[in-house]
């Protein structure tokens, strides 16, 4: 296929994700006050645990702007089973059909992938953060909470771990298709490790607990896939060289 195909795939690939992302947009603002009470209630569990606070609107249209970022990143993490399959789409007729064979079941573990780390965030990252940040100055302030930045601040990390939580799998890939191997990931593993301390410092508030809740389960990841590629990756390549 030439390289004009190949954008032409591309462009159509984004059109279809795009489409699919604005029309979970639409079913995701119609559900806005649900998400929102489901995002806001690790928050309320810290507040419940008798540290002083409250969600407040600091603007006339903090509470529609709030909803219409929180749409958009939920239909995000909403319509990922179907562009996961858009993407695949896309790269299924560069691989060899043995790649296919080997690479298919990634889209599922994607997917679980994604899912998991939204879990993480949402179960373990913010109970620990706002339990820690809510400490922060008990029996002499109550905290005022913005519920804009709130709400976008959580829907931000929520995508962010979904993504990152693709690492093995996006490693695995690159390493079937001779992108990389175990040397190369093995090499530059300091410089992966500073730069999941750069995003996880640039993610989550000013305190060092929140940012190792996010760099270390990173820094697994990252093992895991150069693991992946050792036990995977390089044994499939040297059987398809006999």
């Amino acid at each position: 296929m030439s390289l004009e195909n190949h954008l032409e795939e591309l462009r159509k690939v984004v059109i279809r994700v795009v489409g699919i992302i604005l029309v979970s947009f639409a079913i995701a603002y119609g559900f806005g006050a649900q998400i929102s009470e489901i995002l806001l209630h690790p928050l309320r569990v810290a507040l419940a645990g008798g540290i002083e606070g409250q969600v407040v609107y600091l603007g006339l249209l903090d509470k529609v702007i709030s909803q219409l970022q929180v749409a958009f990143y939920s239909s995000i993490i909403l319509s990922s089973p179907l562009w996961f399959h858009q993407i695949w789409l896309f790269i299924q007729p560069g691989l060899y059909i043995r790649e296919i064979k080997v690479v298919r079941p990634f889209l599922l573990v994607g997917f679980f992938l994604f899912v998991l780390g939204v879990a993480f965030g949402y179960f373990l990252v913010f109970p620990v953060t706002f339990k820690v940040l809510m400490q922060f100055g008990v029996g002499e302030i109550s905290a005022s909470i913005s519920l804009k930045e709130y709400l976008v601040l959580v829907s931000k990390i929520l995508v962010f771990l979904g993504i990152v939580f693709q690492l093995p799998n996006v490693m695995l890939i690159l390493g079937f298709m001779g992108i990389v191997d175990q040397e190369q990931l093995r090499n530059i593993r300091r410089y992966v490790y500073v730069g999941f301390a750069a995003l996880s410092a640039m993610l989550t508030p000013p305190d060092v607990v929140t940012m190792l809740a996010i760099w270390l389960p990173l820094v697994v990841l990252y093992e895991l896939g150069i693991y992946g590629v050792i036990l995977i990756v390089t044994p499939f390549h040297k059987r398809g060289e006999k």
